[in-house]
């Protein structure tokens, strides 16, 4: 994203209709997607460990994942949680955030992705994709960049894919009517379109990822951070202590209870979705990672310094 898209970031933001907050005002607002893979955040709201810190975090659901940047340069949201590749993008185009946590990561024994077709839609390997309209709930957001690097490995050039931008709630209307052959999609979203016979899996196609890569990240405004450091430290210490809880086997149940009121997901449906294991700790190998994947695939014209880009 070149530094001329500044200006439409910030277009963006002032779009999405979210209340301006000042600086260090309470309560923080806290941008997230209706996915797992912000388990942590649902567990630290639901069980306490923001308030065990005296924070007071307002989540706000974000129907599109890829304007949480364009949110937080407006001070619309002070903490939100893009892909990767969206805060990647955003810092190449003049947006001055930093990570202060992680989020949700890949596993290959949690399947919780997958590229669908609609029935009758004749999409059953890579190369069946080739002038079809698939959709993804952010362009050049995760689960786009890693369905063209998994065209890629199957042989399949992205160039002659069409994709187009479907947010997740979206996806089914869209299949129902035609308008989509297919599309990318993620848990809890995956199970209902499968279950409801609407869709098809094609392939669970990030199960090619390495394990431990970010598939959110927790960001904010660098001047935000540097004025609230003992809130960014408190945030930090709450989602890490969610991140643990999550991975407990025995909490499952009270973890299911806590996405429950987020992802409003019928009971049938939350007991057989797949939950992301998070890992709360960000380390600049795994944005590495990320930056070269998108280099991979022409969207960054820069080597960002991923030091930087982590808040201490």
């Amino acid at each position: 994203m070149p530094l001329s898209r500044r200006p439409l970031l910030l277009a963006a933001a002032a779009s999405l209709g979210l209340p301006r907050l000042a600086l260090g005002a309470a309560p923080i607002q806290f941008g997230y997607s209706a996915v797992t893979d912000f388990a942590s955040v649902f567990v630290a709201a639901t069980e306490g460990f923001f308030r065990r810190r005296k924070l007071d975090i307002e989540l706000r659901f974000i129907p599109v994942n890829s304007t949480i940047p364009a949110a937080l340069q407006s001070d619309a949201l002070q903490i939100g949680g893009p892909t990767p590749s969206g805060f990647l993008q955003a810092v190449e185009g003049g947006l001055d955030l930093v990570a202060v946590a992680g989020g949700g990561v890949t596993a290959k024994d949690i399947v919780n992705t997958g590229l669908v077709a609609r029935p009758g839609a004749g999409i059953v390997t890579a190369a069946d994709c080739v002038g079809r309209k698939i959709g993804v709930p952010g362009l050049n957001a995760f689960l786009h960049i890693t369905c063209r690097a998994w065209l890629k490995q199957q042989g399949v050039d992205h160039r002659r894919v069409q994709f187009v931008e479907v947010p997740f709630i979206l996806q089914a209307d869209l299949l129902r009517g035609g308008s989509l052959d297919a599309t990318v999609t993620a848990e809890p979203f995956l199970t209902r379109l499968v279950d409801s016979g609407l869709a098809k899996v094609v392939s669970y196609y990030t199960t090619f990822l390495p394990d431990n890569r970010p598939t959110v990240l927790h960001v904010a405004r660098r001047d935000w951070v540097q004025r609230n450091p003992e809130a960014v430290h408190a945030f930090r210490e709450a989602v890490q202590e969610g991140a643990q809880f999550v991975r407990q086997p025995a909490n499952e149940p009270r973890v299911r209870a806590a996405l429950k009121p987020f992802l409003k997901l019928p009971a049938e449906v939350l007991a057989k979705v797949p939950i992301t294991r998070p890992n709360a700790t960000l380390t600049p190998d795994q944005l590495a990672y990320w930056v070269e994947l998108m280099k991979d695939q022409d969207m960054l014209k820069t080597t960002p310094d991923v030091q930087r880009l982590i808040a201490k």
